[in-house]
């Protein structure tokens, strides 16, 4: 008989105070000087009422991204579990502090802790959960007893009005191109900087709650669909990206190429209608009744926007999952990408309200270039 996987602890680290919306440009400062013409409409939509970032509010930046997922780690430890118990590390982010070493290694250096086996999955919201797929993967197969998953962001060091301002002088300004200005504000008042981690194990807590794993199912729509989000590179007029190491170095900051981008248009297309048909043939698949076989559904929203589209496209697929049973703190947290699905399912597994038996529902979509998570889990 294969092994049980057990997800036993999940913890979180948010770097300094939560910033509020008004606080927000006092923090990441103005464009120009000029207030956001677009921030109040964005936030508005998004429902985003606090967010983190690793810029203090006297501007320090007092974290980077290795930090954040090294602490949230740390925050694992308790009478049963040191990081030096840790036999394998699994490191999603969309962004990590360098391009070389891997992320996975970067915070294995923080944690000074023990040899051990490091993957660094890349990509966008879904980075953390096929980190968290490798690491059920590994404990399923009997590879290991233990891994630790973790989703990190730092973004906000991106969104700061100095990254911004030099564009003003280039040939490609933000006034000059509408488009590329809205696509950079619009994410300027969506996206936190945080980080989430998970123990797994092949035995559960002898006190307390676990989370067992039924399972973990991922698919990409890349083959069909253009990239949405992306960064470090030029996208031209067929769609196709243009990476950054084929570019001039002089042509980095006029054409904006670290950046990161979403063609709104494209999201607003397909991030919702692929996102649902996956799950209604998984849910099939496994002969999931999803009115009665699910008692929390934990999706990622990227905005509250689309949660009314989401459940809109769930009923019209059959799905009916009750508005009492979704689970989300987007509002308090903000977008944290990879780190997001891991902060939602923290705050539900210390809430003390789970029970044995009921089962909960996860749903990552990434809008990078259209991937999608889901994960079913049962309460033991």
């Amino acid at each position: 008989m294969p092994n049980q996987v057990y997800i036993n602890n999940i913890a979180k680290f948010l770097p300094n105070e939560p910033v509020s919306n008004d606080e927000m440009e006092s923090i990441l400062g103005l464009v120009n000087g000029k207030p956001s013409r677009s921030k109040n409409i964005v936030l508005r939509q998004n429902g985003i009422i606090n967010r983190h970032y690793v810029i203090d509010k006297k501007g320090t930046v007092k974290y980077n991204n290795a930090d954040l997922t090294s602490n949230a780690i740390k925050n694992l430890e308790n009478d049963n579990f040191s990081i030096k118990d840790i036999e394998v590390l699994a490191c999603g982010t969309s962004l990590p502090d360098q391009i070389l070493p891997s992320h996975a290694s970067m915070v294995h250096g923080k944690l000074k802790n023990i040899p051990l086996e490091l993957v660094s999955p890349s990509g966008v919201c879904c980075a953390g959960m096929h980190a968290l797929k490798y690491a059920y993967l590994s404990i399923l197969s009997e590879q290991s007893n233990n891994a630790v998953a973790t989703g990190s962001e730092v973004i906000s060091t991106l969104l700061r009005a100095d990254k911004f301002n030099k564009e003003m002088n280039c040939t490609n300004s933000l006034e000059k191109n509408p488009i590329l200005a809205f696509e950079k504000d619009f994410l300027r008042w969506m996206l936190s900087d945080g980080a989430g981690a998970m123990l797994l194990e092949n035995k559960p807590n002898t006190e307390g709650i676990s989370l067992k794993i039924e399972w973990i199912e991922t698919i990409s729509y890349a083959n069909e669909l253009e990239a949405c989000m992306y960064a470090g590179a030029e996208k031209n007029e067929s769609g196709d990206l243009i990476g950054w190491k084929e570019f001039d170095p002089e042509f980095w900051l006029e054409k904006s190429i670290f950046s990161v981008k979403q063609d709104v248009k494209l999201l607003d297309k397909y991030v919702v209608d692929r996102c649902i048909t996956p799950l209604s043939k998984i849910l099939k698949k496994k002969n999931i009744d999803s009115n009665t076989d699910v008692n929390y559904f934990l999706p990622h929203l990227s905005s509250m926007y689309f949660k009314q589209k989401l459940y809109d496209e769930l009923k019209n697929q059959g799905i009916e999952i009750a508005d009492e049973k979704w689970f989300t703190n987007l509002t308090k947290f903000g977008n944290v990408g990879s780190a997001s699905i891991y902060i939602i399912l923290e705050e539900l597994f210390k809430s003390r309200q789970l029970k044995k038996g009921e089962k909960i529902l996860l749903m990552v979509p990434e809008s990078g270039r259209f991937s999608y998570a889901y994960a079913y889990l049962t309460v033991v």
